[in-house]
């Protein structure tokens, strides 16, 4: 086995390292989906950027799962004046397939509506004396402190549909709250004099959920610190580090550039009962989508209330199941084209899984460096381990089982066996299934999950190697799926340098820890 060591990078192959990161999760999820396809960096509203689907492990909430779809990329805290509203003329979906066929079984959607405030007329300041005053409307969201005495002019609202079946064709039912079948938003975190206490402001926003023919639940959406960490700068400014990592001393939380970026979150917990076919069938695949009306004509005389008039079928324009897919897997020319997809059309992007370009532009990029005379990649072509791993899950762990469906369609989702119970925050691996943790990545996806480092090592050949499922502590379970000798490299501590785990996040729903403030108080 070749010992790659982590300076030995040469210079001469630095121009190969950025189409070497580009396929760095080929077929799975080096990192998240932000700003991932042409089309939708102009739509940064409905930009999906990551999706979390776990076995609820807040205390006494065993039996529910949590569903997070977070959208608007790469937030900072002080973007005013406006910050970061979701798209009103959009529809925000999360689907479930509950027999493995990669079509959806069950759809949560969302619609939201914005209004001004003082009754929808936008709050104005008296300007002037006598003859002289008008009223103007001022150009803030809020005008004063929100948490405590109200003082907003801008509020945000919506409304969850679950849909049994086809999401546009379905039987579709109101999830209905404590306010009836609408449900309010917080405002983004202005700042520490906008808000006293954000944090308890904000947990005044989880709302209780009927849920139709189901049960009952959570749900909170609104602005949360990003929970994903990923070097991102470096990656993409030709892979500007040495990604292995091999005694844990180079991971640095200075090497993740979202530590100060927000998000907006749409969290739902939902009992697992709701979402099951039934109890022989315990595993779901789940991915969020975002459409817009096909049609957007801007309003030359736009105003708040409409700015443009939309109409025309829902299109979708944003999709994400398994982290970073899109991003840095799908190809420049198709990645569009993926965003508009569903699950069950996915053997479209099929050579992308099955036949990586990243294992070979590894090669050229350590061979020489290690001394090697051979091919350090990967050489089981077509790459079944990934298949496994990313398309189709693990027999055993989060595949359907065999007879449950005999059609089992490979796509691009996250799979999760809800008969895992969940693995409490202190006892978590953030490597997830191949560290012994079962209720972790692969096997649906949790926010202190370190999905870099283990898609890297899964690219170069990881299952190919003995890995811990059991949880003993030792790495002596052989999967079968290819041989130790098919990946000289699989058994190296690739890395991205940037940590994470379940301490990063809260134990609770909705999980994300609150977002970081526009400004702090002297």
């Amino acid at each position: 086995m070749y010992n790659l060591k982590p300076g030995a990078v040469m210079k001469t192959h630095v121009t190969l390292l950025l189409g070497a990161m580009t396929a760095l999760t080929a077929m799975n999820a080096v990192a998240s989906s932000h700003r991932e396809a042409p089309n939708v960096t102009r739509l940064p509203a409905v930009d999906s950027t990551d999706f979390y689907a776990f076995r609820s492990y807040e205390a006494g909430r065993e039996n529910y799962i949590t569903l997070v779809a977070n959208y608007i990329p790469l937030q900072d805290g002080y973007g005013g004046p406006n910050y970061f509203a979701m798209d009103p003329n959009a529809l925000y979906e999360i689907h479930i397939d509950n027999n493995g066929d990669a079509v959806e079984d069950i759809t949560f959607q969302f619609r939201f509506e914005q209004k001004l405030g003082a009754m929808g007329a936008g709050v104005a300041l008296p300007i002037g004396e006598g003859e002289n005053q008008k009223n103007v409307a001022i150009p803030l969201k809020n005008f004063g402190n929100v948490d405590n005495d109200d003082n907003a002019n801008f509020y945000e609202t919506y409304s969850i549909t679950k849909v049994t079946g086809d999401r546009r064709t379905g039987m579709a039912m109101a999830v209905t709250g404590d306010n009836g079948e609408t449900f309010a938003k917080p405002l983004d975190n202005i700042g520490e004099k906008s808000f006293a206490d954000y944090e308890a402001y904000a947990g005044g926003f989880v709302h209780n959920v009927t849920i139709p023919d189901c049960g009952t639940g959570k749900v909170f959406v609104g602005q949360r610190k990003d929970p994903f960490v990923v070097n991102l700068g470096k990656t993409f400014d030709l892979v500007n580090y040495t990604p292995l990592d091999a005694d844990g001393s180079a991971q640095d939380d200075a090497n993740d550039d979202l530590a100060d970026k927000n998000v907006t979150a749409i969290a739902l917990e939902v009992p697992i009962s709701c979402v099951v076919a039934n109890s022989e069938s315990p595993v779901i695949g789940a991915w969020t989508s975002a459409s817009q009306p096909q049609a957007r004509i801007l309003n030359p005389e736009a105003t708040f209330a409409k700015p443009e008039v939309n109409g025309g079928a829902w299109t979708q324009v944003s999709r994400l199941g398994m982290p970073l897919v899109n991003e840095v897997v799908i190809g420049l020319s198709d990645k569009d084209t993926f965003n508009a997809s569903e699950p069950k059309d996915d053997g479209q992007f099929a050579d992308y899984v099955t036949h990586p370009t990243l294992p070979a532009l590894l090669d050229i990029l350590f061979r020489d460096a290690v001394g090697a005379s051979d091919n350090i990649a990967p050489s089981n072509i077509p790459r079944t381990d990934l298949v496994t791993a990313f398309l189709t899950g693990f027999p055993g762990v989060n595949q359907v089982p065999t007879g449950t469906n005999e059609n089992l369609v490979a796509s691009e989702m996250a799979r999760l066996n809800t008969a895992i119970a969940a693995t409490a925050a202190a006892d978590q691996n953030a490597f997830g299934v191949v560290a012994g943790d079962l209720a972790g990545f692969p096997n649906g996806r949790r926010p202190g999950d370190d999905v870099v480092d283990i898609a890297l090592r899964v690219v170069m050949g990881a299952l190919c190697h003995p890995v811990d499922l059991d949880g003993d502590g030792t790495a002596s379970d052989d999967l079968g799926i290819c041989e130790p000798s098919d990946a000289p490299t699989g058994d190296q501590p690739f890395s991205d340098l940037a940590p994470i785990d379940a301490s990063y996040v809260d134990d609770a729903f909705p999980y994300l820890k609150a977002p970081l403030a526009g400004s702090l108080n002297p």
